[in-house]
């Protein structure tokens, strides 16, 4: 193996296969994980809210050792949220997941979020989070 000057080696690769928001993840009998509330919208009364936790999930396969974080930009391409940065280890073939919870995120507006997926400081990956308005249901007027 050969270094390539940043930390990895020539046969290090990974390739982000997907990324899953949702609710919460467990992890149950025989290293199974289990996703509650997969999802890409989020309907609110108002902005500026807040939600109080979900969860990010991303798998990978290839070789190597890495540094992963997420970034959340907001519509206007401002940073909402960042995740702190994590290392992972991916064996010759084999996969990973990487499962990152948020907390108590204060979103501004609605609109499109775009959750970015940074590997090794590389963003590798975006995946959309729409977060719209629940609008009132319009009143009936009264019947005589």
């Amino acid at each position: 193996m050969r270094s390539t000057g940043n930390g990895m080696t020539d046969t290090d690769h990974a390739s982000l296969i997907y990324t899953l928001i949702c609710d919460d993840v467990r992890i149950e009998m025989g290293n199974k994980m289990s996703l509650m509330g997969i999802f890409q919208n989020i309907v609110l009364p108002q902005f500026p809210a807040t939600v109080i936790k979900f969860a990010v999930v991303n798998h990978w396969e290839g070789a190597g050792t890495y540094t992963s974080e997420l970034r959340v930009v907001g519509p206007g391409g401002r940073e909402t949220v960042r995740s702190r940065p994590t290392s992972f280890k991916i064996g010759i073939g084999g996969r990973a997941d990487n499962v990152t919870f948020f907390t108590n995120v204060t979103f501004q507006t609605p609109g499109a979020y775009t959750i970015q997926v940074v590997l090794s400081g590389e963003v590798v990956g975006e995946t959309q989070l729409q977060l719209r308005q629940l609008r009132p249901e319009p009143t009936m007027g009264a019947i005589n």
